[in-house]
């Protein structure tokens, strides 16, 4: 792996996790210092996190973090919702062995976690895992920033971590068996209940939002 691409992988689970906030923005000076990342290999990485709507590259002003809006969680579900029931049905053909083994082996671990801090490394391996596993590049080059921004929404308003874990587990689990037994329609079935879970989550956060608002900020 190049220099450029653990730097971008690093940075892209910064703002994915929230570290590098919605809204902000950053230097190059800044990230090199804060990361201890070389010039070049940081240009290559936030050229492809441009790309991806991971940052925008603005001109004169610096590298900023897109904001995280339930409208925009939104819409990165609606074509999620098309590439992931397209991505479970060739992840079933064309899964090899050693990569049926892995997916075997990502399904013991995730039935077995139950905290946060765990369970989000393991469905970011599952989520890589798919795309791998479909054997299209396209398809994966469109799909892992689109689920890695879905996974920064859902980690920036889950309220209750065990029970997000346990609902999310019990999504998640049912696409991975039905892909290791080549089960593309059982699959796919399993994805659009994924996904209406996550449309269901961000119109939570809106009803929730929208509480406060009529509301008011809570006095202290």
């Amino acid at each position: 792996m190049t220099k450029a691409n653990d730097a971008y992988n690093m940075l892209a689970k910064m703002i994915e996790t929230g570290r590098l906030e919605p809204g902000t923005f950053q230097t190059e000076a800044g990230l090199m210092e804060a990361f201890g990342l070389g010039r070049t290999p940081l240009r290559e990485a936030l050229h492809r996190l441009d790309r991806n709507h991971l940052v925008r590259l603005r001109p004169g002003r610096g590298i900023e973090i897109p904001s995280n809006s339930i409208d925009e969680q939104l819409r990165r579900l609606e074509v999620r919702r098309a590439m992931e029931v397209l991505a479970v049905a060739l992840a079933c053909e064309r899964a090899t062995s050693a990569q049926l083994a892995r997916i075997q082996a990502l399904t013991e671990e995730l039935d077995d976690i139950h905290e946060l801090d765990n369970y989000i490394p393991v469905v970011r391996a599952t989520h890589d895992m798919l795309c791998e596993a479909a054997h299209n590049e396209y398809l994966a080059d469109a799909m892992n920033p689109l689920q890695g921004l879905s996974r920064r929404f859902w980690l920036a308003h889950v309220v209750d971590g065990p029970e997000e874990v346990r609902t999310g587990k019990q999504l998640h689990l049912p696409i991975l068996r039905a892909i290791l037994a080549r089960d593309a329609e059982t699959a796919q079935q399993a994805s659009l209940l994924l996904n209406d879970y996550l449309v269901s989550f961000a119109l939570g956060v809106a009803t929730r939002n929208a509480r406060v608002g009529r509301l008011g900020a809570p006095q202290y």
